[in-house]
């Protein structure tokens, strides 16, 4: 899918032959700390407006409820800046990023990309992305409200190759008046992997089923609450030495699924990921999994209260980490990059453009923006804010982004949990095989 605000984007472009451009912080994102250094004095000089016609691609991934404020936000800023035409390409996540590797491969990406952390490493150690730094400095880009936490969680060797959007935590959205409804009391804050079997095994026998993990978001997780981390910080190899965690991991897995607690991994693959098929919007699931910005749409979708209830421990504070929800980089083939950076400028820290945004993309950065928008926020909206400011209080530094590679890995991951679900190989024996291939995988993209 893909709608053009001013003119279609060329077929040509996207005819382009597809050729590889590689496989896929250093503190928690805070965006309540303190103004980063420098930045207020740099507003000061802000470069004077250009008046001359710019044209802009804008690229993200999304569901429609994204796509139609997007386009309200852009249509802002175009009355704000009548010179800029801006162009929109959008798709769902999966089609986003086949789009963007034809088009990095022939140096034609959009202006300004959506971008995710597993993939800034690739695109930024790649050197496609800009270095955004220069744009702080003189105060076209004002990261004045911003802590810098939230700024370096967008940084790539030492670049900033990304700005934050908002900053967001993993969670499970439950349907708590579904658990009443069927006799099964409502998980504590602070429940366990054991109190996870035992609300699930009560929903099963009431005929309903939980929602299914990403194992490349909550393998991870599990590793961190073990002490342990998914990648080497050099990017060459797995940092978890200890097998035993991935068969720990898998074996419960493979028990929810063999017990029927979750979708079947046919009906799994029919999903394209939209609110609308979610279980648990369906009424079929007593819970969905995923990160909290996607909260306000799932419960709009479902129109039906739903709880942001914390990850399972032990050691969820060790687990939990404020990751940034998606960033906005400006490509090296820009030719208007600095009508690029206003643009992300605005996008962060006007006020009436986050009244449109409101948190969607992740609890925004800007103080000033998150403060002025708290008083027009809905219940759904607080409940999210409220969500990512206690997890601020009960999570640990985010890792480093992926390495380049680790989308490799992740399909690796996934490809390897369905043939342990299918049986097809033990746990035991995957955990070797994953291993060694990850291990492969990540040296030969470190060459």
């Amino acid at each position: 899918m893909k709608k053009t605000v001013t003119t279609l984007l060329s077929a040509a472009l996207l005819m382009t032959a597809a050729a590889g451009c590689g496989s896929s912080d250093k503190k928690a994102a805070d965006a309540s700390t303190a103004p980063t250094a420098g930045a207020a004095s740099a507003v000061a000089t802000k470069a004077p407006e250009n008046k001359d016609p710019v044209k802009l691609r804008i690229a993200w991934w999304g569901g429609q409820s994204r796509h139609d404020y997007t386009l309200k936000v852009i249509e802002l800023y175009k009355q704000k800046h009548p010179n800029v035409t801006i162009e929109a390409e959008y798709a769902p996540f999966d089609d986003y990023w086949k789009k963007l590797a034809p088009q990095a491969a022939a140096n034609q990406l959009p202006d300004i990309i959506q971008m995710d952390i597993s993939y800034l490493t690739q695109y930024g150690g790649r050197d496609q992305l800009e270095d955004l730094t220069p744009y702080t400095k003189n105060g076209i880009l004002n990261i004045a409200d911003i802590s810098a936490n939230a700024v370096d969680g967008g940084k790539v060797n030492g670049k900033l190759v990304a700005m934050n959007l908002g900053v967001n935590a993993l969670a499970n959205i439950v349907d708590f008046n579904m658990l009443k409804d069927l006799g099964i009391e409502a998980p504590k804050k602070d429940w366990t992997w054991d109190d996870m079997d035992k609300v699930a095994a009560a929903a099963k026998a009431k005929g309903k089923i939980m929602g299914s993990f990403r194992h490349d978001v909550y393998f991870p997780y599990y590793l961190r609450t073990q002490g342990a981390k998914m990648y080497k910080e050099d990017g060459t190899g797995l940092a978890y030495t200890d097998d035993k965690l991935f068969v720990d991991y898998f074996t419960r897995y493979q028990k929810w699924y063999d017990a029927g607690y979750l979708l079947t991994l046919d009906k799994e693959a029919t999903k394209k990921g939209t609110p609308e098929e979610d279980e648990m919007v369906m009424g079929n699931s007593i819970s969905t999994v995923g990160w909290s910005n996607q909260y306000v749409l799932l419960a709009s979708t479902a129109k039906r209260d739903l709880e942001l209830q914390p990850m399972a421990g032990p050691n969820a504070n060790k687990g939990l980490f404020l990751k940034p929800s998606m960033y906005f980089s400006i490509t090296k083939n820009s030719k208007a990059k600095e009508e690029a950076a206003k643009f992300i400028d605005f996008w962060v820290n006007d006020i009436e453009a986050n009244k449109i945004i409101k948190g969607e993309r992740g609890v925004p950065v800007s103080s000033k923006v998150k403060e002025a928008l708290k008083p027009l926020l809905s219940p759904a909206e607080v409940k999210v804010f409220d969500y990512v400011a206690w997890a601020e209080q009960n999570s640990s530094p985010m890792d480093p982004p992926n390495p380049v590679g680790s989308v490799e890995v992740e399909k690796l991951l996934k490809d390897t949990s369905e043939q342990i679900m299918y049986k097809k190989i033990s746990v035991a024996d995957a955990a070797v095989k994953f291993r060694k291939d990850a291990d492969a995988i990540l040296a030969k993209n470190k060459k």
